[in-house]
């Protein structure tokens, strides 16, 4: 089975891209555990300056409890960390438009 590949957006609120940045560059150790258990092996996430839009792609391990990452506690509190930062659902997770594939080379 091959990985499989996942892309949204996200969208970050005026004035915090520094933070945002600063925030995922001391990515708490627990969190990164968590998504490692989850099976994420590969996760990017893209600015557009001029519209604070966030474009995320992450590579899932096939077999992995993905669904389960949610209901972790350091996602809760990673989620309401970076609420002030996003536009968020009410239980603080991050608003995620699904982005549908077009177009994928791989040579």
């Amino acid at each position: 089975m091959s990985d499989e590949i996942r892309a949204f957006k996200m969208q970050l609120k005026p004035g915090v891209v520094a933070e945002y940045k600063k925030r995922h560059d001391e990515l708490w150790p627990d969190l990164a555990e968590a998504l490692r258990g989850a099976g994420i092996h590969d996760y990017s996430i893209f600015l557009d300056e001029s519209t604070l839009s966030l474009f995320a792609v992450l590579k899932l391990k096939p077999g992995y409890p993905i669904a389960e990452l949610p209901l972790q506690p350091v996602m809760r509190r990673w989620w309401d960390y970076m609420a002030p930062l996003m536009e968020v659902e009410p239980d603080n997770k991050p608003r995620q438009w699904d982005l549908p594939s077009v177009f994928h080379f791989a040579g």
